[in-house]
């Protein structure tokens, strides 16, 4: 047999790494992995827990309006917005591109929620400064989705 060729065992589970490589991956990495582990379990279970209060809240609002026997304005607008958390939390599990432009949306929904059911009570200039306040989150939201697509190319 040639004695100059001598067959290495790797010594570590990175066997394709230089051996001062491989001791920088020790408890640190570990760690680490194991941190973003338990962060990603408790980011799951809390998008469960509010999804479930969320819902919770809508049979309150269903059994509210069955007790009153008719439906207002309001109890629409309001399960919109139950109808937007829901469908961030689709979002976030689904595709994690555009999870901020949906708290934006639930806070256009609620302005506009506050100015349809205030309107009529509300001082014109109360009701022009939250009209602003929908277009500026309006324009946010645009500037995201635009910087979104614009990463992704």
């Amino acid at each position: 047999m040639n004695e100059s060729y001598t067959e290495k065992k790797p010594s570590a589970p990175f066997s394709g790494m230089p051996e001062g490589a491989q001791s920088g991956l020790g408890s640190g990495r570990v760690e680490k992995l194991f941190a973003l582990g338990l962060f990603h379990v408790i980011e799951r279970f809390l998008l469960v827990v509010i999804v479930a209060m969320t819902l919770v809240a809508v049979a309150f609002e269903i059994l509210a309006i069955y007790r009153l026997g008719t439906i207002l304005l309001a109890d629409i607008l309001l399960m919109f917005l139950y109808l937007e958390v829901i469908g961030m939390v689709s979002v976030y599990y689904s595709r994690r591109d555009s999870v901020f432009v949906y708290p934006i949306f639930i806070a256009i929904t609620a302005v506009g929620r506050l100015v349809v059911l205030q309107g009529k009570e509300m001082a014109p200039e109360n009701i022009l400064i939250e009209a602003a306040a929908i277009l500026l989150l309006s324009i946010s939201a645009l500037v995201i989705i635009w910087a979104i697509r614009r990463q992704k190319m």
